[in-house]
């Protein structure tokens, strides 16, 4: 499983809280990269018979960036967060 900033970006529209499934079957209806999904597929759950409900994309990848992360100046001429 490997995430990228790209690849988890593509999960800031998902429907959080959701288990597994629900965040898989969002990804195929909304065209989402077929890493993505594939990333989704390899989510571990805790046990059997029982589904783990992640809140966000922080318990999928707990080093994903936000952009209220980064410390900077919005006002800044040639700052676009789109760009990082």
């Amino acid at each position: 499983m490997i995430w990228t900033v790209e690849l988890a970006a593509a999960l800031d529209d998902a429907p959080f809280p959701a288990t597994r499934e629900e965040l898989i079957e969002w990804a195929e209806r909304n065209g989402l990269p077929m890493q993505v999904i594939a990333n989704l597929e390899e989510l571990e759950e805790i046990d059997q018979g029982e589904e783990t409900i992640y809140e966000g994309i922080e318990d999928i990848w707990p080093d994903y960036i936000r952009k209220e992360d980064f410390f900077h100046n919005e006002e800044d001429e040639g700052f676009d967060y789109d760009d990082v």
